[in-house]
């Protein structure tokens, strides 16, 4: 669903206007990739040689002469948790703060959807620390907190020039969370471009300790990527260092985009490698794309 941030009444509810961009999306609940022990029936199957006999049906060999196992699924069909960069940059620019509106409203839409699939969900918001890292469960009172959160991203903007530390945090989340959990995060990674091998280290780190993974690369692609600027004497303000610096946009804009592109383009390769799912989060790009991307990762996972 293509929205026009611009044009979004601030004083909406997060969870209608949540549930106005899943509605129609959705197309039904998904059985859990997972089965365990402990909840609801699920179906029989063949016992294996060398298995436990706990979960023998006894009653189905009483009758058949074979042996069978009961198999369960879970009461929570997924874990997933959200982790959103609240740094500095993160509300470029200035006017609009169009991209952590962007995270914003794009993870209400996933929080709602998560919750309407039976998935629990979390959030994490974090810059160079962890700032609030919520349980993860699927109820509709944890939803609701869960929205309120969001809603509240706004105040969070630093008061003054603050870093990231992506790289630190997601080693952090990857040691933290449940195994085998899925781990959306929406960030820039502007932290990242003179420690990129820790960042990959840290993504690295969450795969390997069984989780799946989807970066939302949020950017204003005109001017972060492209540096599409007025041709005149400007000053630019570095967001997380506070650095001031005054040009002409003309004079940088080849070398910019050749950094640009070539720390884009090694994110990009190094997620590829490690089967990390990234997606180029354009603030003007559409919702349907970060719904989309959720309900591929979900299939897959199965």
């Amino acid at each position: 669903m293509k929205v026009d941030l611009t044009k979004i009444n601030p004083h909406t509810s997060l969870e209608l206007l949540a549930r106005q961009l899943v509605e129609g999306f959705i197309t039904g609940l998904h059985k859990s990739p997972y089965h365990g022990f402990s909840v609801e029936f699920a179906e029989h199957r063949l016992y294996n040689e060398g298995e436990s006999t706990r979960h023998i049906d006894w009653k189905v060999y009483a009758r058949t002469d074979r042996l069978f196992t009961k198999r369960y699924e879970e009461e929570t069909n997924l874990r997933c948790l959200i982790a959103i960069d609240v740094s500095a940059s993160m509300f470029y620019p200035a006017a609009t703060q169009a991209k952590i509106q962007f995270t914003k409203y794009a993870s209400a839409a996933l929080a709602y959807l998560l919750n309407r699939q039976r998935d629990a969900v979390g959030l994490c918001l974090f810059s160079d620390t962890v700032h609030e890292l919520t349980p993860v469960k699927s109820t509709p009172t944890h939803l609701n907190k869960v929205l309120r959160s969001l809603n509240d991203l706004e105040q969070r903007k630093p008061q003054a020039p603050a870093n990231t530390n992506v790289a630190r945090v997601l080693h952090e989340v990857a040691e933290k969370i449940h195994k085998r959990s899925l781990v959306i995060i929406f960030s820039d990674m502007f932290d990242s471009a003179e420690s990129a091998d820790e960042l990959f280290k840290a993504l690295q780190h969450l795969k390997h300790n069984k989780h799946e993974v989807v970066v939302f690369h949020v950017m204003d692609n005109q001017t972060e990527l492209y540096f599409s600027f007025e041709d005149r004497p400007m000053e630019f303000i570095d967001l997380e260092n506070g650095e001031k610096l005054k040009l002409n946009p003309a004079d940088v804009k080849q070398i910019y985009q050749d950094e640009a592109s070539r720390f884009y383009k090694a994110l990009k390769m190094r997620c590829n490698q490690y089967k990390i799912d990234f997606i180029e989060a354009d603030v003007k790009s559409d919702f349907d794309l970060i719904l989309q991307t959720y309900l591929i990762k979900r299939a897959n996972m199965r």
